[in-house]
């Protein structure tokens, strides 16, 4: 039985942690922050294949919508929620071009006027003449998915230690396990899933994560009753309401910049989100975070082994919380069986050294 550490637990170290543990690995998570990591709770949590990837990654994102259906069975009660998403956050000829595109590639896009957009989504002062609707996509509660994978890998052996991971262990060229707050932890593989925390350990083997961490603005509401049926992608808005009744907000999905105020930049987009809605009068702003984004060099996840080094497996991404199931489930079959999924081509981390 291989004996593997996941640093991380937000959305990405959880599923792995969760599918490694499930496939019968004995699995020890180093969580630092808590269950839900640090980028995890500062996400809008749409999950999606939408615009602005070429087709190698929409492929991707396809296959892990349809690995979120295959987690929700195996891990009841996950808060999901297929609620469909309205976009109109793109000038109309790049609308079509985006909704032409992806048709032809399966996804499950339709056009929609004015008249169907105020059937969609009826609390928009302002619907849009023409918008897209993929009634396939959704959303997470980020955190509290992350803690319930978590709590299911507990229940099936794994064991989650908090503390930081101060460095990884080496003998000659192969990773041995981690120091955790300055206990040595022994393992076969370790597995680098802490997001923006990943370069710095991963540099303790050598192993350099050309990663930015791009700020993101995300405002939340105080619970209030039910505006908004699924998520809503306008021009710099892009809101969703939680189970609990809380509407997220950010000019981007990813955040918005939160420039030099981001206390300000918080209360003015909580207003135009508020503008934008019938009945939201009393909807008021509980508060914000500036989420830092765990973003490769070239905008695309790394997974996979690093090259050099053996022990060492390095998952680290933005779009974690569409990806998650699919990750969790090839980088399983990869640590355990030596088999690397064709989707992951592409996103080795050995592209950046050519």
């Amino acid at each position: 039985m291989k004996e593997i550490i996941v640093i991380g637990a937000g959305i990405i170290g959880a599923s792995i942690a969760w599918h490694l543990t499930k496939a019968g690995a004995r699995v020890t998570v180093i969580s630092e922050s808590g269950a839900g990591g640090v980028a995890t709770p500062n996400s809008f949590a749409w999950i999606n294949a939408s615009w602005g990837n070429p087709e190698v990654y929409f492929r991707l994102r396809i296959r892990a919508m349809a690995e979120w259906k295959r987690l929700a069975k195996d891990v009841p009660g996950l808060p999901l929620a297929w609620c469909g998403g309205l976009c109109f956050d793109l000038p109309p000829d790049r609308l079509e071009a985006y909704a032409a595109e992806h048709s032809s590639w399966g996804y499950g896009i339709e056009r929609v006027d004015r008249e169907q957009a105020a059937q969609i989504e009826p609390n928009l002062v302002d619907p849009p003449d023409f918008a897209v609707y993929v009634a396939e996509e959704g959303a997470a509660e980020p955190v509290s998915t992350a803690k319930a994978l978590l709590a299911d890998a507990e229940r099936l052996g794994a064991r989650v230690i908090d503390g930081a991971a101060d460095r990884l262990t080496l003998s000659g060229s192969k990773v041995t396990g981690a120091v955790v707050s300055g206990e040595t932890i022994g393992a076969d593989e370790v597995v680098v899933a802490a997001g923006t925390g990943a370069p710095a350990i991963a540099a303790t083997a050598g192993i350099k994560l050309p990663l930015d961490t791009p700020p993101g603005l995300i405002v939340h509401s105080r619970p209030y009753r039910k505006l908004l049926n699924g998520l809503v992608l306008a021009e710099r808005l892009h809101m969703r309401q939680t189970v609990k009744g809380r509407i997220i907000v950010g000019s981007d999905f990813a955040g918005g910049d939160p420039g030099e105020n981001p206390e300000a930049a918080a209360r003015e987009l909580f207003v135009v989100a508020k503008t934008a809605l019938h009945g939201a009068d009393g909807l008021e702003l509980d508060f914000h975070t500036v989420g830092y984004r765990p973003t490769p060099a070239d905008g695309f996840p790394i997974i996979g082994r690093a090259e050099g080094v053996g022990g060492l497996y390095i998952a680290v991404m933005h779009s974690g919380i569409t990806l998650a199931p699919a990750v969790g489930l090839f980088a399983t079959r990869e640590i355990l069986d030596g088999e690397r999924d064709g989707l992951l081509k592409p996103y080795a981390l050995s592209r950046f050294a050519q």
